[in-house]
């Protein structure tokens, strides 16, 4: 198994979990910019892309232990990480914060999980998986600091570029930095630039590139529960400094202004982690590139405040 993050791990990645991801469907939204439908994937995020090929090369390699998989998540990938254990017949115990929506919680338990909530922040969940994993022997996953994690979700850079011949610029939201670190690590390859994403209250990317070292941020967002990690992985941030990612932040009214134009516009449903990322292209103050993709990432949203009044 591939114990860094590089172009090689993501290719390897590629191979692992074709057949088993949905392809990203691209389409043009005006303007030199395209959507990455990643919200269609299986579990209704990328980290379906990550948690496959997590427990694809465990298996493969005959680490993938009898107790299962363990891990903490906000929610997508606590579903990715349940999804792919069910396909591999092994348990998946998940532990979310207990501030996690009700939607997610309730998709975990219909994919199999073993779900445990506990305290509000994801460290806290954290804190517990380990503890778990430890005294069980289950396979420690994570939500995004793992370089299979990364590297899966980097998969998805390719597939972009093939849909969309000329792709010089790409957009993604920024959490914990799963998504960032293996995309940036893939377009490192082929000259694409790569605009990170974040909520200014979930700016994890942001006040690492100031530090020059990943550091703990509070958290507080509409996009929370998607990308409130309180740091950073150290893959990611050496992905976007290698990478020459800009980073963006952007308020929660723009997020939410923009997941809103995605429903009425387009009939497009998706969290507003996944709306930060066209937030972003909105309030740019100069184009981000010619033909610029923007990956909608997540749609694992109650969209009740979407369709109320409409």
């Amino acid at each position: 198994m591939e114990k860094q993050l590089d172009p090689a791990a993501v290719r390897a990645a590629a191979a692992r979990i074709a057949g088993a991801v949905r392809p990203t469907a691209v389409v043009p939204a005006g303007g030199g910019v395209w959507y990455a439908l990643e919200h269609l994937q299986h579990t209704g995020s990328f980290k379906a892309r990550g948690a496959h090929n997590f427990l694809a090369a465990h298996r493969a390699a005959g680490t993938l232990p009898d107790a299962g998989v363990a891990i903490a998540s906000g929610g997508n990938a606590g579903l990715a990480c349940a999804w792919a254990a069910r396909a591999q017949s092994v348990p998946a115990t998940v532990f979310l914060p207990a501030t996690a929506p009700r939607i997610k919680v309730d998709r975990l338990r219909g994919y199999g999980a073993d779900v445990r909530l506990v305290g509000e922040r994801y460290a806290e969940a954290q804190a517990a998986c380990a503890e778990f994993a430890a005294r069980s022997g289950a396979l420690a996953s994570h939500a995004y600091d793992h370089p299979l994690i990364a590297a899966g979700a980097g998969t998805l850079l390719e597939e972009v570029r093939a849909a969309l011949p000329g792709l010089d610029a790409i957009v993604v939201a920024v959490g914990g930095g799963g998504l960032l670190a293996g995309v940036a690590t893939a377009a490192r390859e082929h000259g694409v630039r790569v605009t990170a994403a974040e909520p200014e209250g979930c700016r994890a990317l942001s006040a690492a590139l100031e530090a020059g070292r990943p550091v703990d941020v509070p958290v507080d967002s509409v996009a929370a529960d998607s990308l409130g990690a309180t740091r950073v992985s150290a893959d990611a941030l050496a992905a976007a400094r290698a990478g020459g990612v800009r980073s963006v932040l952007v308020p929660d009214a723009a997020i939410t202004s923009a997941r809103r134009m995605l429903w009425e516009e387009h009939r497009i449903v998706v969290e507003p982690g996944a709306a930060t990322a066209l937030a972003a292209v909105r309030a740019a103050r100069e184009p981000l590139g010619e033909r610029i993709a923007v990956v909608l990432c997540g749609a694992n949203t109650d969209p009740s405040d979407l369709t109320a009044g409409s």
